[in-house]
């Protein structure tokens, strides 16, 4: 399998520093600040770039699930909103709020939230981020059965 990367450079104290962030593919590159991250200053932030891994991962892994089931999507949207807060030992992932949309022919609402919610646990970026709350949200779009 291949291997991925990412790289991420800080100059200047915590306040009033600025840093960089990299993918390995050259596809993006962000700055990024105390005030993109704290803040709401324009830019990105290492939980942005999180959630944009996760809502991928399992966009894909839906995708894949369902054609798998005789049930393949039209299409999947999934949004993840990751909720940065602190706790006693410091800053923490609170949790993620995953939502996805899927338009999917011929196929019953209480089978597609168990094939979701299976997807959820099987994704690969959702393994890894095991330790974080995922809470999924998971529904048809109005041209579903």
């Amino acid at each position: 399998m291949p291997e991925r990367s990412a790289k991420a450079e800080w100059t200047g104290s915590l306040l009033d520093g600025k840093g960089k962030m990299a993918l390995g593919s050259g596809l993006f590159e962000g700055a990024f600040s105390f005030n993109t991250r704290m803040g709401d200053e324009p830019g990105t932030n290492p939980e942005e770039l999180l959630g944009a891994s996760l809502a991928g991962c399992y966009t894909m892994a839906l995708n894949a699930t369902l054609e798998k089931n005789g049930t393949p999507a039209n299409s999947v949207h999934t949004e993840a909103r990751v909720f940065l807060g602190k706790d006693d030992a410091g800053f923490v992932i609170k949790h993620i709020d995953l939502e996805t949309k899927a338009d999917v022919d011929g196929i019953e609402d209480a089978a597609f939230q168990e094939l979701a919610l299976a997807t959820k646990k099987g994704c690969p970026i959702s393994k890894a981020l095991a330790a974080v709350t995922i809470n999924l949200k998971a529904s048809l779009s109005s041209g579903s059965a």
